[in-house]
């Protein structure tokens, strides 16, 4: 058995999930502050809603592809007919009114890069500037929401974005790692805080 297999890793993990896996050893946790790439996980996050990330991690392709890869400036152009076109896409979640808030958010998050000359820069003010990091060790120990959330929604829904409510918004914060909720013996924990930089907070 190779020795990555006796590695300790956060309670949620399900190993028998080999992308699953791979997204926790790679993705979560670790800090982002590219727009495009905040977008995609805000975008996925939305969709998320009421279903579980493993089913919209494994469209995650399917949703590249059907979304220009995610470029903002595209998405927030999208017409009825191309709605239509995605409505009957079978790779991503064919829900109306969640595609509808993707095109729609894509409007809003090119204004909140117009009004903060980065989305990056305007979410990571909710946390100072620095990842929020957080003494877990079991899952009765993992929030689905926080202050910071809370914070994060209402300020979203008053700039207009649509499915974003607090409990999407800290799955927001965990995949980009604004909080670092990896366990505290997951052995991603020391390793994604030993990268950390401070991108102007206090």
């Amino acid at each position: 058995m190779p020795a990555q297999d006796f590695l300790h890793r956060c309670p949620w993990v399900d190993l028998t999930k080999a992308d699953y896996v791979l997204y926790h050893e790679q993705e979560w946790g670790v800090p982002v502050y590219d727009d495009r790439r905040l977008f995609e996980f805000l975008t996925l996050e939305s969709a998320q809603a009421g279903l579980s990330w493993y089913t919209v991690l494994r469209k995650r392709e399917a949703y590249r592809q059907a979304f220009d890869h995610f470029d903002p400036e595209k998405v927030a152009r999208y017409d009825a007919a191309r709605v239509a076109t995605l409505l009957e896409n079978p790779g991503i979640i064919r829900n109306r009114q969640k595609v509808a808030a993707a095109v729609n958010n894509a409007g809003r998050f090119l204004e909140v890069q117009a009004a903060f000359g980065s989305f990056a820069g305007y979410m990571w003010r909710f946390v100072d500037g620095k990842p929020l990091v957080h003494q877990l060790r079991h899952m009765a120990d993992y929030p689905a929401t926080s202050a910071e959330s809370d914070a994060m929604r209402k300020d979203l829904k008053q700039r207009g974005f649509k499915f974003v409510g607090s409990t999407i918004c800290y799955a927001h914060m965990q995949a980009t790692g604004m909080v670092n909720d990896h366990a505290m013996d997951c052995f991603r924990r020391p390793e994604i805080i030993a990268g950390y930089v401070d991108i102007g907070g206090s």
